[in-house]
């Protein structure tokens, strides 16, 4: 039997925006992939505080930067999934209804970039705010970086 490696031991996670109802649009942090040939994020969004529809949604989009300052829109073609007919390109997931909240929405990268961070967009009158947070992974790393819990 061939010897497996550990997804526990192959795996950085980073902690890139802290769950929290959102009301306006929120950046996360950005998580620096150098040494890491593999990079996801995954986006945690709680139970709906307001009624979704197609004028009160959310979108969860990535993007993507050289130097961790100046960020861009990853192309569709970067991202292992991403949602059509929205808007912008690289959205992972365009939430409309209420039965897209209460889940949680991984979206693998396949660019180039340094850094990457996750964008949540806020569209129509949130009054309450759904919670969303981002998680960020790192594979295959070649080291641990001091922000990496594992």
């Amino acid at each position: 039997m061939p010897i497996r490696s550990s997804l526990y031991s192959e795996t950085g996670v980073v902690h890139l925006l802290s769950s929290a109802p959102r009301q306006a649009d929120a950046n996360s942090t950005g998580m620096d992939l150098r040494d890491a040939d593999s990079a996801a994020l995954l986006f945690t969004v709680g139970a709906n505080g307001d009624t979704l529809s197609g004028s009160v949604y959310i979108e969860l989009e990535v993007e993507e930067s050289d130097d961790n300052s100046t960020w861009n829109d990853v192309a569709n073609l970067d991202l292992t999934n991403y949602a059509t007919g929205t808007t912008n390109t690289g959205t992972a997931a365009k939430i409309v209804a209420n039965a897209g909240a209460a889940n949680s929405y991984l979206v693998g990268y396949k660019g180039n970039k340094r850094y990457i961070r996750g964008v949540v967009n806020i569209t129509g009158t949130h009054t309450t705010g759904t919670p969303v947070g981002v998680v960020g992974l790192r594979g295959n790393n070649h080291y641990q970086p001091a922000n990496v819990n594992t």
